[in-house]
């Protein structure tokens, strides 16, 4: 390994992230789909060769396909070594969530780059497709019992050979959608990406050789894990156990737990989920390659001056029950993954604050509450609009909590109701902060979201939502309160029903000009509400954010 002095380091990995960067830019600016091109429900990176262990990752990607995506890499190195082969030009696709995926909607696609002739590194690129099968348009099914209900499930195949496109592959996708033109748009930004991290990569080892880059991913690993363990040892050490709950997993109406026994002992952090609840009926389930990818974006909010590569996972050890919940093997169903990964990423915030009570903060809203609209417009073509929604983040030592923001697995951005209404015959008729929603405290938690959704098409829509908080709220902290409960319902000629499975539901039907409605949490408060100043519970109650009611109950201020 050549020795790098500090700058030249620095300046390697700038540039290895502006690669990974450039690639983002280049899929959300040509995917058909708002939830990549709005909202960015995508990832790149670079991968060892011969591990498949995070080199690189952009900035702007998304944080939990980081981590799954070295399983992802790990499948399709698995796969040539059993007989696939590789050749320059290969390309493999694939969404299968128990070979390193998360759900069946993200597709991703694995690239080899070779220097004359040898393998340097993999290539990767991750996209939420809008549609791909199942029963529920979307393809978050709140009732599936198995994969096989939530849509098509694609192994790692070569969907490029040696730089000549499978057609045979492209016509089962195409067939096997209710959009086929939407997935293509983003299968080709997918590519599009790859070609260009392509290019990057052979101009900057042109420029820098193939010994300085390597030296550099070497250093930046080892740094990562060393000042990885340097904070594990600022922990008190010793076992700290944190646990919180799902609502339900949408077939059976019992709670299901997400358990922690965190221990810190000399450098290491071993994370032991054993006390969590078995494999579930429904589609909370998550793969033990989503799990740790989980404790991996926990662990970045915690400690988030460590680089972001597989470095940080060095000093950590993991107990994950094989067919746990936690550990679920096919043909669980798992499109509700981002409910229970959002309870995982808590628990370990959770635990890690009271290791360090002074560093605790409140849980944040926790539930994307992914919501489909469907049906066929005057034309009789299909549209399925599939989104999810923002809420309040906890309250924390040292400001209150952000209102209306989006869940800590995340930089992907609410699509704004514009796009929606401009590419679906929806129409918003509130968007807005919903009062007395974040958890009271010393620190208050911000205030979740009203959202009102109006059906425009001249047919029947059909509504599915997969959500989670709407029976145990976002807990408050040192003192806090908890949150409000998610709430959703819709209009039928009788009036408004709710989900007898409160955040969960699927088979709804509306007509032109009824409408859905949900209501999203806030985050927990951070410490004693009557020691809030009085000054901003009278701003909290002039914006809006806390009723006169609410102030009189939580804070015992009267206006």
């Amino acid at each position: 390994m050549s020795a790098l002095d500090a700058v030249t380091l620095a300046v390697l990995k700038g540039r290895l992230e502006q690669v990974a960067d450039e690639m983002d830019a280049t899929l959300y600016r040509s995917a058909f789909n708002p939830i990549i091109a709005e909202a960015r429900d995508a990832c790149h990176g670079l991968y060892h060769a011969e591990t498949g262990a995070t080199l690189v990752q952009g900035t702007k990607g998304l944080p939990i396909f980081v981590g799954a995506m070295s399983f992802a890499v790990q499948a399709v190195i698995r796969r040539v070594q059993a007989g696939a082969g590789l050749e320059p030009g290969d390309t493999f696709l694939f969404n299968d969530p128990y070979e390193g995926g998360t759900h069946l909607n993200d597709f991703r696609l694995v690239r080899p780059l070779f220097r004359e002739g040898r393998l340097f590194c993999w290539l990767a690129s991750v996209g939420h497709w809008l549609d791909i099968g199942g029963n529920v348009p979307g393809n978050y099914n709140p009732r599936a019992t198995e994969s096989h209900q939530e849509g098509v499930r694609i192994p790692p195949v070569k969907l490029i050979r040696a730089g000549v496109m499978q057609q045979d592959i492209l016509d089962i996708l195409a067939a096997n959608s209710r959009v086929p033109q939407s997935n293509w748009g983003d299968l080709n930004g997918q590519l599009n990406a790859l070609d260009l991290g392509e290019r990057r990569l052979h101009a900057l080892l042109d420029e820098h050789g193939e010994a300085k880059l390597h030296a550099a991913f070497d250093l930046l690993a080892d740094r990562a894990a060393a000042l990885m363990e340097a904070e594990i040892r600022t922990l008190p050490e010793g076992a700290h156990v944190f646990e919180d709950y799902l609502d339900n997993d949408g077939v059976t109406d019992e709670r299901l737990t997400i358990a922690l026994d965190m221990t810190v002992a000399d450098g290491v952090l071993t994370l032991d989920f054993s006390r969590s609840s078995g494999a579930c009926l429904g589609p909370i389930n998550i793969s033990e390659a989503t799990t740790v990818a989980a404790c991996y974006v926990a662990l970045k909010h915690a400690f988030p001056d460590v680089p972001a590569n597989a470095g940080v996972l060095r000093p950590t050890r993991f107990v994950i029950p094989d067919g746990s919940l936690l550990g679920a093997r096919a043909p669980r169903p798992v499109a509700g993954y981002t409910e229970t990964i959002l309870r995982l990423i808590g628990v370990i915030l959770g635990a890690l604050g009271r290791a360090v009570p002074a560093r605790a903060t409140a849980a944040p809203f926790g539930t994307i509450n992914a919501l489909s609209l469907s049906g066929q417009r005057g034309d009789g073509t299909r549209w399925v609009m599939f989104s999810f929604f923002g809420g309040g983040l906890g309250g924390n030592p040292e400001s209150d909590g952000l209102h209306h923001a989006n869940n800590p697995i995340s930089t992907a951005t609410i699509p704004p109701a514009e796009i929606l209404e401009a590419a679906y015959p929806v129409m918003f008729t509130q968007w807005a902060l919903r009062p007395d929603s974040g958890g009271p405290g010393l620190h208050r938690g911000g205030v979740g979201a009203v959202y009102e959704i109006e059906a425009l098409s001249p047919g029947v829509t059909e509504v599915a939502l997969l959500g989670e908080r709407g029976r145990y709220a976002p807990f408050g902290v040192n003192g806090g309160g908890d949150a409000a409960l998610n709430r959703f319902a819709w209009q039928t000629d009788a009036g408004w029903e709710s989900p007898p499975m409160a955040s969960k539901v699927v088979g709804v039907k509306i007509s032109a000009g009824q409408r859905v409605r949900l209501e999203s949490p806030g985050g927990g408060g951070w410490g004693d509400p009557m020691q809030r100043p009085r000054e901003l519970i009278a701003r909290d109650i002039r914006l809006g954010h806390v009723s006169p009611a609410a102030a009189m109950r939580d804070y015992g201020y009267a206006p």
